[in-house]
């Protein structure tokens, strides 16, 4: 993995002694500058119905760089996640005030197709939801609704895809057996590689190892490290050693607003906010 050593300026003011954390000050979250985002979000405040989630959100995403969100429980981490595929508009009452560009393209626009943005930007769940089909045909569903319809085709994309999720070997004997008799995480593996058959730009995680052991998390995450090549990789999750592990920018959410934005090593031992150090400490959660 590329060094986690700044790249680019922060915009606030840095820690008023070495190696502590600046005092909260309320305003702008400390960020760096992103010489070329996949995606910005920009002003970005979320409702569900009476109540909101987000508070005028802006970030932009590096590309094919993983970037983990932190954050406590509730902060929003999950609701901005599913804001950058539209998954909310799934959701009754949820309204998005702002604006999320993708390659400079308004993703919330009158004329966006839903159904490929979401095969540009795919997603990987917290609980592992295989389809109850085949292991080949949970891999070939999203390319037979792109119109994928010739064999050699279907099982070229298979085996790909299913060798760049390091499940290929496990399954290759079976690919016509349920995928509901295999394990917790070749379910979550068989999962990243239904998403990324159909070819997506950034892949986005919801929590995908809170549900794993340590022996099937190590090797999600040693994927998501493969997988950093050729996507980029927005991954919420509440386990900072995790985030510290595999991700090169972290933004850590609290209450629904962006505290701080930085590479991970930076944000984990010089952040510019009080409630990160208290957060990454461990003294409130």
């Amino acid at each position: 993995m590329a060094s986690l050593e700044p790249t680019a300026d922060v915009k606030t003011p840095k820690p008023a002694g070495a190696g502590q954390a600046a005092p909260a000050s309320g305003g702008e979250a400390p960020c760096v500058s992103i010489a070329d985002p996949v995606v910005r979000v920009r002003g970005v405040s979320v409702y569900y119905q009476s109540r909101q989630a987000l508070h005028d959100i802006t970030l932009d995403f590096p590309r094919k760089q993983v970037t983990a969100v932190i954050g406590p429980s509730g902060c929003g981490k999950s609701t901005l996640l599913r804001c950058l595929n539209r998954m909310n508009d799934l959701i009754d009452g949820v309204r998005l005030v702002g604006e999320i560009l993708l390659d400079g393209e308004d993703i919330y626009g009158p004329d966006v197709d839903v159904i490929e943005l979401r095969r540009r930007v795919g997603m990987v769940f917290q609980r592992a939801a295989p389809f109850p089909k085949s292991i080949y045909e949970n891999v070939a569903y999203g390319l037979r609704i792109c119109g994928i319809r010739r064999r050699s085709i279907l099982d070229e994309c298979v085996e790909q895809s299913l060798r760049r999720a390091g499940l290929w070997e496990e399954v290759k004997d079976r690919l016509g057996r349920s995928a509901l008799e295999l394990s917790g995480g070749q379910h979550q593996r068989l999962c990243i590689a239904r998403a990324i058959a159909v070819n997506p730009e950034i892949i986005l995680m919801d929590e995908p190892c809170s549900e794993l052991d340590p022996r099937s998390t190590a090797r999600i995450e040693d994927l998501i490290a493969e997988l950093r090549r050729q996507y980029t990789i927005i991954i919420v999750t509440h386990n900072m050693q995790q985030a510290a592990r595999v991700s090169d920018y972290t933004a850590f959410l609290y209450e629904g607003e962006l505290i701080e934005f930085g590479p991970t090593r930076q944000l984990f031992t010089r952040p510019q906010r009080q409630e990160t150090d208290d957060y990454i400490t461990g003294r409130f959660g």
